[in-house]
């Protein structure tokens, strides 16, 4: 990773780009009950606040492997939520 900054803009895109899909299928899918979309979105946004918290940790040794985990993670997580993303119905 190469630094903070750009980690914290991954987050950002990352999660972001999720909740815009989000949004893209309450459009397209009006007549469809928002309950489990609204779910997803509240999803992302507690992943973005519990990454960003640890990115934002200051007492960690090796700050090269803690990126690389906060990474893997987002993939991790954001790859969960696409997968809830296209399951709505």
């Amino acid at each position: 990773m190469a630094n903070k900054r750009i980690l914290k803009k991954d987050i950002n895109y990352v999660l972001g780009d999720i909740i815009e899909a989000v949004y893209v299928w309450q459009f397209a899918n009006p007549e469809k009950d928002d309950k489990e979309s609204e779910k997803i979105i509240d999803e992302a946004i507690a992943v973005f606040d519990e990454l960003i918290a640890k990115v934002n940790d200051r007492n960690v040794e090796d700050k090269k492997a803690h990126f690389k985990a906060i990474n893997q993670e987002l993939e991790a997580k954001g790859r969960s939520l696409i997968e809830k993303i296209n399951k709505l119905k």
